[in-house]
């Protein structure tokens, strides 16, 4: 099963309609972010849906600052190599 599909599923057990759990996986975007959601519906039982829609920020916020500290490390290591060179 994809993650996704397990999303909408945690989605639909807690009475929510599948629209609602395709559009948490389609902002979500990554099969990582997919499972964290996924363990904190599974694990949080029911909420609100605006609770819910926080919590997906949250995933996507932290997603997105990883993904530009990875960008900064792999330009911060083609600048040292940069200086590092040999003349």
């Amino acid at each position: 099963m994809q993650p996704s599909d397990e999303l909408i599923a945690a989605i639909v057990e807690l009475g929510y309609p599948e629209e609602f759990g395709l559009v948490l996986a389609g902002e979500l975007r990554s099969d990582n972010a997919i499972r964290r959601m996924t363990a904190y519906l599974r694990r949080s039982g029911f909420q609100p849906p605006e609770q819910i829609a926080d919590e997906m920020l949250a995933i996507c916020e932290q997603r997105d600052r990883w993904i530009e500290r990875k960008k900064s490390e792999w330009a911060e290591a083609r600048i040292t190599e940069f200086y590092n060179r040999d003349r």
